[in-house]
């Protein structure tokens, strides 16, 4: 159970990582901070939203998603940790309703490119 609760909070990280580097961008840009303008960072963003974005329009389950359920399928209760993440990450609308919330954000951070473009050196 320990490693499952691991890899499902390492999907809980990579979706904050997703969501919440696009405001913090947006802030940081208004503050005149530095480090939303690098490179690392910022391309690192664009491929984690577009890794999501070709899965889902594949029809491809997430990794880490189908690593959890491999996991846990020798699992008999849940864990607090499970419980809570996954009433954070999973929701029950139809997939495509995902899909296009995945490619309307990609382009929202493809647009933060264009508004707020990363510095290189």
């Amino acid at each position: 159970m320990l490693l499952a609760d691991i890899v499902l909070l390492l999907h809980l990280l990579y979706v904050l990582f997703v969501v919440g580097s696009l405001p913090v961008i947006w802030i940081g840009a208004y503050l005149k901070k530095t480090f939303v303008r690098n490179p690392w960072f910022r391309y690192l963003h664009l491929a984690a939203i577009l890794f999501v974005v070709v899965e889902s329009l594949l029809g491809v389950a997430c990794p880490l998603t189908v690593l959890e359920n491999l996991l846990r399928q020798v699992e008999t209760e849940s864990s607090f940790i499970q419980f809570w993440v996954h009433k954070i990450l999973f929701y029950s609308f139809p997939e495509y309703v995902f899909t296009i919330i995945y490619v309307v954000f990609a382009c929202i951070v493809a647009l933060t490119f264009k508004l707020v473009p990363p510095k290189h050196n």
